[in-house]
C-alpha cells in the first residue's frame, strides 16, 4: 500500500466523484480480502515451522481425518468474506450505474462519443462545436455522455474519471461523470482495434466554467464544419491525431451515425466535399 500511494495519474489518483467511489471500493474489496489472505500465509509459515522434523513437541498423526471446528473455520470465515464483498459489490454497482444521473448543482453537459479509426469525436450538441481527441469539461459540472462507435467495438476510459465503458456500433450507451479539480487529465481505448490502438489517447481539460464558455467561443471562431463531407474525411483511418476542434456540427451528426448512414460502404460514395474538412495533424 505504501507503494501504491506514490502512483499518481491513474484509478487510484482520482479527481471526480465517480473516480473517487470506484477506487474506494476497490481499496475495500481488497483490505476485505487481506483478512484471510493475510493470516493464511502467517499460518503457512507457522505450521511449516512447528511441524519440523526437529521439534519433537510437535504430535504426529498419520490417522488423523476430520475436525469439525476446523472445517468451521475453514469454511465459515471464507463465506463471511464471500458475503460482505457480495453487499459491498451489489451496493457499489447500482449506486454508481453508468445510466444513473450524478446529483449535483448546475446545469448538466450533453456530450456525444464517437469512436473512429483510431481516435476519438467529441460533439457538444448544445454549443454545436466538436473535438477531437480532446474532451474538455467544465470542473464541478455533471456531464452526461451518449456513447458509440463508428468502426469496431470499443472501451472508452477516463481513470481519473471512473466509468470505463464499452461502444459498440448501432448501438448507444450511457455515462455520467463530474469531474472536482481542475487540471489535466488523459483517456483512452482500453479495447483492441487494430493498427493505430496504441496511440488512440485523448486530452481531458477539466476548466473553470468561464475557461469553457470561451473554449466554445474560440471552437466557433475556427475554419472547420463538421458536416457529411467532414465527417467523411474525419472517418478514414489515421493514427496518433493531433487534437483539434469543429466551429460547427449538421444538426442530428450523432444520430444518423447511429443509424449507420456513415459506415465505410456509404461514406465513399459521399459526394465530393464542398468544404476543405479540418486537416489532421499526425505526430
Amino acid at each position: 500500500m505504501l507503494l501504491l500511494a506514490g502512483c499518481s495519474g491513474g484509478v487510484l489518483d482520482p479527481k471526480g466523484q465517480i473516480a473517487a467511489e470506484e477506487s474506494k471500493i476497490l481499496l475495500n474489496s481488497v483490505g476485505t480480502m487481506l483478512i484471510i489472505v493475510v493470516p493464511t500465509l502467517l499460518a503457512t509459515f507457522a505450521f511449516g515451522w512447528w511441524f519440523r522434523a526437529s521439534n519433537k513437541k510437535a504430535r504426529y498423526l498419520p490417522d488423523w481425518v476430520f475436525s469439525g471446528r476446523l472445517e468451521l473455520v475453514n469454511w465459515g470465515y471464507p463465506l463471511l468474506i464471500i458475503l460482505f464483498l457480495s453487499g459491498l459489490i451489489w451496493i457499489g454497482s447500482h449506486r454508481l450505474d453508468p445510466f444513473r444521473p450524478i446529483a449535483a448543482t448546475g446545469e448538466e453537459l450533453e456530450v456525444q462519443v464517437v469512436s473512429l479509426d483510431w481516435k476519438w469525436l467529441f460533439i457538444y450538441p448544445r454549443q454545436s462545436v466538436a473535438s477531437v481527441n480532446e474532451l474538455v469539461l467544465p470542473v464541478k459540472a455533471p456531464v452526461h455522455f451518449s456513447l458509440t462507435s463508428a468502426t469496431v467495438m470499443n472501451s472508452f476510459f477516463v481513470p481519473q474519471l471512473g466509468g470505463m465503458i464499452a461502444v459498440m456500433p448501432g448501438m448507444m450507451t450511457q455515462l455520467h461523470l463530474k469531474a472536482d479539480h481542475i487540471g489535466d487529465l488523459w483517456g483512452l481505448s482500453t479495447q483492441f482495434s487494430g493498427d493505430g490502438f496504441a496511440g488512440m489517447r485523448f486530452n481531458v481539460r477539466v476548466v473553470s466554467q468561464d475557461d469553457f464558455d470561451r473554449w466554445v467561443e474560440d471552437a466557433r471562431k475556427g475554419a472547420c464544419d463538421l458536416d457529411n463531407a467532414g465527417y467523411a474525411a474525419l472517418q478514414r483511418k489515421s493514427q496518433s491525431v493531433r487534437p483539434f476542434f469543429y466551429r460547427s456540427v449538421v444538426p442530428a451528426l450523432f444520430a444518423q451515425i447511429l443509424k449507420g448512414k456513415f459506415a465505410p460502404s456509404n461514406v465513399m460514395a459521399e459526394p465530393a466535399a464542398a468544404a476543405v474538412p479540418c486537416p489532421e495533424a499526425t505526430q
